[in-house]
């Protein structure tokens, strides 16, 4: 395939950026614009001889790329984008992109559901890569194991990519999931509930895309599906063309993939038949049914389920999940991407398995998700945080007020309108031993730093 020159609009997303990694190591040249073009994924990329631009600016139509590929954050209105099209200049949106000059060809694995794909994506990676598969991949993260978001691995027809297959939409120009351009011959749907409020308007406009991605998976494809989600069975009940393995089954169920024992170390089963035992250093009944995940679907590029298993004890995981950012003053500082209520309570359910019941935790969030922001969730922040001894917010420009969202933890949840308060308020109340776990899919204004700092002093 002849070298292109690609100018990417919106770069610095974990998607965009990883594409514009995965463009640039197969040998085309890529430059990209974003704003706030910041670390780590800016300088990931200059790395890489990437040029970025700040901003938006209609002058860089004067680049005159082969294509212009238009990240989701991209609206009508951004002057470099009306300039795209008053000119009538070439354009695409990224997945496709990525499926026609990346995917073609190859056995594509696809990670999708609403929580675990960035973990079960990195999960799986390893799995190949301690096999000797060189699977190229494209992560939402950072997988401690590689260090880079996304590689190109072995190229060549049938050779494996990983990919966390995000039901988003695509652009503004392509409204449908980016998931259903990738083609998956293995496709994980790991588990499914109501997010993305500003483009879904319920769950079943979900489980409809969903459904689209179970229609491109072919008839000698395996669809890998968590059996106790009940919006998967009915995603499935649409119709199913594909071999389907379940997991997270009893263990009398034949042919379903099952754990017995604790999070941390337990034996794989296949109805009563044990296949391996992992034990590794993560934490949680999601990191256990996500281990379930990505062993059904190694096993189908041909990894045996033991060698699986083995892969797992050396898995460190995706930064920012349960990330340990410091101690000072005796007080254990976290980060963690949970943004929606169930990841949220799903973190901090795990890392009250780690530190017992007679350790405090203090949890320290920011609601700022698009569908946090809308508000859509927020009835549900109370039971998220139950698992922590004292919760604090910060107060955004969401439209509705945390306060009263939180009100039935009464003194148990404080919010702040800024992070430096937020900050004030965590050191006032902490004490050593105290684990404070932060919370956000952003920056969070860099309140890990901040925290250590003040309790440092």
């Amino acid at each position: 395939m002849p070298a292109m020159h690609i100018h990417i609009l919106g770069i610095c997303g974990t998607f965009m950026g990883g594409l514009a990694v995965l463009a640039r190591e197969a040998g085309h040249r890529v430059t990209g614009c974003d704003t706030g073009v910041y670390p780590p994924m800016s300088t990931q990329l200059q790395a890489l001889g990437i040029e970025l631009i700040e901003g938006f600016d209609a002058d860089q139509l004067a680049l005159k790329p082969d294509s212009f590929v238009i990240g989701n954050v991209v609206k009508r209105g951004n002057p470099l984008m009306e300039a795209i099209l008053d000119a009538g200049a070439a354009y695409t949106s990224g997945p496709q992109w990525l499926s026609e000059h990346v995917l073609q060809g190859r056995h594509v694995l696809a990670v999708a559901g609403t929580h675990g794909k960035t973990t079960t994506t990195a999960m799986l990676a390893w799995m190949l890569e301690q096999a000797g598969l060189q699977p190229g991949f494209l992560v939402g993260g950072v997988p401690l194991n590689f260090g880079v978001s996304a590689r190109l691995g072995a190229v060549g027809v049938g050779t494996p990519f990983v990919i966390e297959a995000d039901e988003y939409d695509t652009a503004l120009f392509d409204k449908r999931s980016k998931f259903v351009h990738y083609r998956p011959r293995t496709a994980v749907l790991n588990n499914l509930e109501h997010d993305h409020a500003d483009i879904f308007p319920d769950l079943a406009a979900i489980e409809t895309q969903f459904h689209h991605l179970v229609r491109t998976v072919p008839s000698t494809g395996r669809l890998i599906v968590n059996a106790r989600d009940e919006a998967l069975q009915r995603v499935l009940a649409r119709g199913c063309w594909s071999e389907v393995q379940r997991f997270g089954t009893k263990r009398e169920e034949p042919g379903g993939l099952c754990a017995r024992g604790e999070p941390q170390s337990f034996d794989v089963l296949r109805g009563s038949l044990k296949l391996g035992h992992v034990h590794w250093g993560l934490l949680g009944e999601h990191n256990q049914m996500n281990a379930l995940a990505a062993l059904g679907a190694a096993e189908h590029v041909g990894v045996a389920p033991d060698a699986a298993c083995a892969a797992m004890a050396s898995f460190d995981n995706v930064k920012r999940r349960l990330e340990l950012r410091g101690e000072a003053a005796g007080v254990t500082v976290y980060d963690d991407f949970a943004h929606h209520p169930t990841a949220m309570r799903t973190t901090l359910d795990g890392l009250r398995r780690k530190v017992g019941l007679n350790t405090r935790i203090l949890a320290v969030f920011e609601p700022r998700s698009n569908t946090m922001k809308l508000g859509t969730m927020k009835a549900q922040l109370p039971w998220s945080l139950e698992e922590a001894d004292l919760s604090f917010c910060l107060q955004g420009d969401y439209g509705w007020s945390a306060s009263e969202a939180l009100a039935p933890m009464g003194d148990k949840a404080v919010v702040a309108d800024t992070v430096d308060q937020l900050v004030a308020l965590v050191v006032r109340s902490a004490r050593r031993g105290d684990h404070v776990l932060c919370m956000s899919n952003g920056g969070f204004g860099g309140i890990h730093d901040k925290l250590l700092t003040a309790l440092a002093a």
